[in-house]
């Protein structure tokens, strides 16, 4: 590879392979990464290979019955581990926090809106999520939000949607929901911002770990490859995302466990919120913790010890014993 500082025009001396999942918004994100990275090494051509996960394919399931390891990501993994691209592009919160040996966590890019978006239909364009009436049927594949939503608006019925975020928005115009829970950041990132109806407040759903921030996954060894996407990082989103994997890791959650977080970086103080919930949302289980950026990650590690001394592992056996039936 050349000079990481090199504005040469001549033919590229290499190609740099990227991969991606196949999805509108996927490929949304990993052709962001690709244009950045073109503008800052232009000696060098990208090129970008898509993928299907297993995530992908099964659709007719709930995302909680077939497995959380790499749901989303094994594929891309595998491509790496065998040489077949140089990294990969990944929605953050699909990532797992225990990586396949060889691979790492190379990047975590600028953050956008972390926060869950109530979308409803046009039916109940005058309605907030407190507002919608008795019976009113929500949508949302995510336990986390499930959970979350079950405990505070009790009076709501809830159903799981799958599909990529356009079936989704069709199923709830076609009105088979009344509303559905999607991430602020898919929205945005796809230009349909308008369509987001109401952020749901922290108070009422703590997102999910890593969410609105994109996770650039690397072969360990590869040290070029990973200077090179090192300068598309975001020093404040990867403090707050450690902090949030970490959390997620000493609880040895998955994404399909209801486990919920927030942060916030400000004055060099990072204020880390974590929640584990029942998944009749009965118990809600929340702690916060501070700390300066340097240990975050200790600051999730810390944070789940006390969550899970307060009777949030019972709470995860549970439903991981429940998920394994």
């Amino acid at each position: 590879m050349t000079s990481m500082a090199s504005t040469s025009t001549a033919a590229p001396t290499r190609t740099v392979r990227i991969g991606s999942r196949k999805s509108q918004l996927a490929l949304v994100q990993t052709h962001w990464v690709r244009d950045e990275l073109q503008k800052q090494f232009p000696e060098l051509a990208f090129e970008i290979s898509t993928m299907e996960t297993h995530g992908d394919k099964v659709l007719d399931v709930s995302l909680s019955k077939i497995g959380d390891k790499g749901l989303f990501t094994q594929e891309l993994e595998d491509g790496m581990l065998q040489g077949d691209i140089d990294f990969a592009v990944h929605s953050l919160k699909d990532l797992p926090t225990r990586l396949p040996d060889g691979l790492m966590l190379g990047c975590v890019t600028q953050r956008e809106n972390p926060a869950d978006a109530l979308v409803v239909h046009a039916q109940h364009q005058d309605k907030q999520i407190d507002t919608l009436p008795a019976g009113a049927v929500v949508g949302t594949s995510s336990l986390r939000r499930l959970a979350q939503l079950r405990h505070h608006f009790p009076h709501l019925t809830f159903k799981d949607i799958r599909g990529n975020l356009n079936t989704r928005l069709r199923k709830l115009d076609e009105g088979q929901y009344d509303a559905i829970i999607l991430a602020v950041a898919g929205l945005e990132r796809l230009g349909m911002g308008d369509r987001v109806h109401q952020h749901l407040p922290a108070e009422v759903s703590l997102h999910a770990v890593g969410q609105g921030a994109l996770g650039i996954e690397c072969r360990a060894d590869d040290a070029e490859i990973l200077a090179l996407i090192k300068t598309l990082e975001n020093r404040a989103s990867t403090d707050r995302c450690l902090a949030e994997r970490a959390f997620l890791r000493e609880l040895e959650g998955g994404c399909q466990v209801p486990i919920g977080v927030n942060t916030v970086w400000a004055n060099d103080t990072l204020t880390l919120t974590g929640l584990v919930a029942s998944l009749d949302g009965q118990t809600l289980i929340k702690e916060e913790i501070q700390g300066t950026p340097a240990e975050a990650e200790q600051i999730g590690t810390t944070l789940a010890q006390r969550v899970r001394g307060r009777g949030a592992q019972a709470i995860l056996d549970e439903i991981n014993a429940e998920n394994r039936s």
